[in-house]
């Protein structure tokens, strides 16, 4: 029981010492690399720019931020501060790409101006490969990517399962965004349902698109039989919906 306890705390004894020799390594290492100023200022930037695009919440559409500083030029002189630096940028411009960030120190009225680019991402569906117009969008025509909102210019979608049974109105190159404007769930010239509901009551029809349209977009709809037009509601890929 003694060598035993004896291994046990000579073990211990060694991992201790390991540790305090591995901590003093790296002290060493940061006291001959200390952070310069430069390096300050653009992780101050940085965070700063975080911290003002969350408070304000501009970018509730993005799921992440990527934020670039643009490095202080070296032959620029900073000089030392002893408060810590101050950083200003103009919140009007928050939802803009590149931001304009003023770097001071109020212990001698030094300043600077610096930029950083910032990029905002969604995770939303994009294509696998290329798709012919007219294709029926199956699970394996798409995939989920983040791309930078800048390239969004309709409604993007979210989840494979949203766009499955809708038809690609044009020719689509691999990796683009799927978006509402590329997309009919009910196209023109479609036979399709037309379900008329009133007072809990449900009458059905047959009719024919006369727009193109996706899920939740109002169309005009030729009924068969009567041949008046509606205005309905696109429930499916082949049924609308007309509130009465």
């Amino acid at each position: 029981m003694k060598k035993f306890e004896s291994f046990f705390t000579r073990t211990h004894i060694a991992f201790i010492l390991t540790a305090a020799i591995t901590i003093a390594h790296f002290q060493a290492i940061a006291q001959q690399n200390p952070v310069s100023q430069h390096e300050k200022i653009a992780l101050g930037v940085e965070q700063f720019i975080t911290r003002q695009l969350e408070s304000n919440q501009t970018d509730e559409f993005a799921d992440n931020l990527l934020i670039d500083v643009t490095p202080v030029d070296s032959r620029i002189k900073i000089p030392d501060c002893s408060l810590p630096f101050e950083y200003d940028v103009d919140s009007a411009t928050l939802t803009q790409s590149y931001l304009t960030v003023r770097v001071s120190c109020n212990d001698n009225n030094w300043y600077l101006f610096t930029t950083a680019k910032v990029t905002r991402t969604r995770t939303i569906v994009v294509t696998a490969s290329m798709i012919s117009p007219n294709t029926v969008i199956s699970a394996g025509n798409v995939t989920l990517a983040e791309v930078d909102i800048k390239q969004l210019r309709h409604t993007p979608y979210t989840s494979v399962d949203a766009v499955v049974g809708a038809r690609l109105k044009y020719r689509v190159r691999e990796g683009q965004p799927v978006q509402s404007n590329m997309l009919c769930f009910v196209c023109k010239g479609d036979r399709i349902t037309i379900s008329a509901r009133a007072a809990g009551m449900a009458v059905k029809t047959s009719g024919i698109a006369q727009q193109d349209g996706v899920i939740g977009d109002t169309i005009r709809v030729e009924n068969s039989n009567s041949r008046k037009t509606v205005v309905a509601e696109v429930a499916s890929t082949q049924e609308v919906v007309v509130n009465l």
